[in-house]
């Protein structure tokens, strides 16, 4: 996700989901002055990764939690996005 034309950086989390138990959901940052289209990354993402490792959710976010060690922080990820499948079991 991060070779993708103006994706500054990426993390990929797990997050419930009502029918598979647990999904993928990428959350990409987009590179300064740059916006991020859905489509265009879920075409290229298609073309490139198998089923199974494809994110079902993309999110688009300004800048990914980190600690005071420049770790991304996945658990604040995971929180955040627990309920994003939600939906899906309506």
């Amino acid at each position: 996700l991060d070779d993708l034309d103006g994706v500054l950086e990426s993390a990929v989390i797990g997050a419930p989901h009502p029918d598979f138990g647990e999904s993928v959901v990428a959350v990409l940052v987009p590179e300064p002055g740059r916006t991020l289209d859905r489509s265009t990354i879920e075409s290229k993402v298609k073309k490139n990764l198998a089923g199974f490792k494809r994110p079902r959710r993309i999110e688009i976010v300004e800048s990914l939690p980190r600690n005071t060690m420049g770790k991304v922080q996945k658990n604040i990820l995971r929180d955040a996005y627990a309920t994003s499948f939600q939906s899906a079991a309506s």
